[in-house]
């Protein structure tokens, strides 16, 4: 695994039956190796009737694509968290 892919990174499906498409990665397994992207290895899952689910039905979930078969294209922006002194500083700095 020499690529470090995080969470809201673009990247391009290289290999497979996606290869050529960008998409946004959802979530990452690192234990497995594989990357859920956006709109892509979806698959329904068809739920039992139980306690925690009385309806049963349909569940969309994904399926991970290996992160050997995906490219970087864009990484993701980091977000600038402000700590609690330096939002009391510019508060009271009017």
């Amino acid at each position: 695994m020499a690529q470090n892919l995080k969470i809201n990174d673009k990247v391009l499906v290289i290999s497979g039956d996606h290869k050529g498409t960008e998409a946004k990665i959802v979530k990452v397994d690192r234990r497995a190796g594989k990357a859920m992207l956006e709109g892509i290895g979806l698959v329904e899952r068809h739920m039992k009737k139980s306690y925690l689910n009385p309806a049963g039905g349909k569940k969309t979930i994904h399926t991970g694509i290996d992160l050997s078969n995906l490219k970087l294209v864009e990484a993701a922006k980091p977000e600038k968290k402000t700590s609690k002194k330096d939002a009391k500083s510019k508060k009271g700095a009017k």
